[in-house]
């Protein structure tokens, strides 16, 4: 008896619904007017004066005489009620965590606090040093920027050039191609090392790990996998779970995690020791292309074809900002050194960088002439940008405002990946459709031209 009261509350409430909203499926106003004793369609009648027929009749009535009017419950509106009485009002609308990725957020959170509180000292150090001059080392950074050259170029694949990344020590260069392999690069002489057979299919992101964990490569390719390569090129794991082509992918700055962006809508944390997916973090309306890491390890940030970045809080699962702004998809984030920068790279030809202290953007960049593949912050200090675009350019922007201080030319194709070198050297490496990886670098012969200048 309960349980029928339920079921006619809940048509009773669905049909009110559609005395004051007329359906856009011609099937179902068809189906309203024969129950309303009307004729389903008159002479020359179309679909949307079918619709307005319908709407003057409902107007005509008040809501009790055209909830009665339209008769006896269809066994589709049983159906529609029971489904809907079926759900339990204390439903979780959420899925519980193991305890596998309970752990993992604790150990996030003791590793993200300590390397906060030593960034936080060391920016301390430098405000209360007398000898730093902040000044000083922003112009003699614009300064070997403004000298960037072209130092070696290298065909690196048969296929274009999807991905790069820099070892952690700026000793070796990682790629990926489109022929599903990954080459291992010795820096900066650029003499291959290492050759893998990855992929079967197209690698979409590679990403460098820390050696101490044993991982030293990551991969990702439309086969919808992400893959582990020790330092000697031997498969360590592979990472199944994604339902479509993966994009970007990077490594948890604590080693222990892998990252993975992939057009199923979702990015996943898996712990690279175990194999395991810890979580499939949903959130994006559309394919998703790129995730990334905060260095403190506290934050992710993913970005999706919905032209939406979101900032997660990798200790408690909350996804805390929205970085709303592009007007197309968002290929390629990263952070800033500092914690509270993040970049975001777009279709739109446009590279944005937020303050997430201000939840706001704090400068939009405008340079390029065709999509931006990739943005990232100089990985020490953030002094300078790097932007990569499919108009056979890179980009680098500094300063507070980040003003254009040089573009780098020489790819006869796309610029499908690039990446800085941790090393301090201010080398830039490029990865593109030309088949072609190029290293740039501070042209050693500008000082001297300058100082024979004065």
């Amino acid at each position: 008896m309960r349980k029928q009261e339920e079921l006619m509350k809940e048509i009773e409430l669905r049909r009110k619904m559609k005395a004051t909203v007329v359906p856009t499926n011609d099937q179902e106003v068809r189906r309203m007017l024969r129950q309303l004793r009307e004729p389903i369609t008159l002479f020359g009648e179309r679909e949307m004066e079918r619709r307005d027929r319908l709407r003057k009749m409902l107007a005509g009535m008040d809501e009790q005489q055209a909830v009665a009017a339209l008769g006896p419950p269809t066994d589709f509106e049983m159906a529609e009620a029971e489904l809907a009485v079926a759900v339990p009002s204390t439903e979780v609308f959420y899925t519980e965590g193991s305890q596998q990725l309970r752990a993992a957020r604790h150990d996030v959170a003791q590793f993200s606090l300590r390397r906060a509180a030593l960034r936080l000292a060391a920016a301390r150090r430098r405000r209360s040093d007398p000898d730093e001059d902040e000044a000083a080392a922003a112009a003699g950074t614009e300064r070997q920027l403004r000298a960037m050259a072209n130092q070696a170029s290298e065909i690196g694949d048969e296929r274009p050039i999807a991905g790069c990344a820099f070892s952690p020590d700026g000793s070796q260069l990682a790629t990926g191609a489109w022929s599903g392999t990954l080459k291992v690069w010795a820096m900066p002489s650029l003499t291959k090392q290492l050759t893998i057979k990855a992929h079967t299919e197209r690698v979409t992101g590679v990403a460098a790990g820390r050696m101490e964990t044993g991982v030293a490569l990551a991969s990702g390719a439309t086969d919808a996998t992400a893959k582990l390569w020790s330092g000697e090129g031997k498969l360590l794991r592979t990472l199944v779970g994604h339902s479509d082509r993966l994009g970007r992918i990077a490594f948890h700055p604590m080693g222990r995690h892998l990252g993975t962006a992939s057009f199923d809508q979702t990015w996943r944390l898996w712990d690279v020791e175990t194999g395991s997916c810890l979580l499939e973090q949903e959130g994006h309306s559309r394919s998703v292309y790129a995730v990334a890491f905060q260095d403190d390890g506290a934050l992710a940030a993913s970005g999706g074809m919905d032209a939406i970045a979101r900032v997660w809080d990798c200790r408690t699962g909350r996804n805390i900002f929205t970085c709303q702004g592009h007007v197309k998809a968002v290929l390629s984030l990263d952070f800033s050194p500092s914690g509270y920068l993040l970049a975001t790279g777009s279709e739109d030809n446009t590279a944005r960088v937020w303050d997430l202290r201000k939840r706001a953007v704090l400068s939009i960049l405008p340079g390029h002439t065709s999509l931006i593949s990739q943005v990232r912050f100089e990985p020490n200090d953030g002094r300078y940008l790097l932007t990569a675009g499919y108009d056979n350019t890179s980009r680098l922007w500094g300063g507070r405002s980040f003003r254009l201080l040089r573009t780098l030319a020489g790819h006869e194709g796309k610029v499908m990946a690039a990446d800085i070198s941790p090393d301090g050297a201010f080398t830039v490496a490029s990865g593109g459709y030309d088949r072609t990886i190029k290293l740039y670098a501070p042209d050693p012969l500008a000082d001297l031209e300058e100082a024979g200048g004065q």
